[in-house]
This record gives C-alpha cells, structure tokens and sequence, in this order.
C-alpha cells in the first residue's frame, strides 16, 4: 500500500515539474517574439527659471496646478 502511494506521489511531482517546465518555456518564447520597445525622450525639462541657490522654493508648476484640481472635489 505504501509503495502505490510513494509512486502516485513521485508521479505528481514529476508532472508538475514538467508542468511547470513547460510554462516558463512558452513564457520565455512569448518574451523572445515580442516587439522590443526603445525608451525615447518624451519631452526636455521646461525650466525657463534657473533653481535657486539656497536649495528649496516653492513654484506653481503645471503638475502642482492638476493635482489642486483633482483634490478640490
């Protein structure tokens, strides 16, 4: 009795392994046939104001502005 279920058990582990083998083969093809995509620069820095020395300075930018608006609901 105690063979049959060792046997069942290693019957098991084989199958999931290969199982599991076979997931990341197909998962590594999908990545290797996938288009690659280059990083472009989507847009240069605007700072028409140099920073300031001293560090810190607080500046109404066009991101501060968006946020205030999706917070005044």
């Amino acid at each position: 009795m105690q063979d049959s279920q060792v046997n069942d058990k290693q019957k098991s582990s084989r199958r999931s392994f290969f199982a599991g083998a076979a997931g990341v083969g197909a998962a590594a093809a999908a990545v290797a046939v996938l288009p690659k995509v280059e990083a472009t620069d989507a847009a240069p820095a605007q700072s028409a104001k140099p920073p300031p020395e001293k560090g810190g300075g607080y500046q109404l930018s066009e991101h501060v502005k968006r946020y205030y608006r999706t917070t005044s609901a």
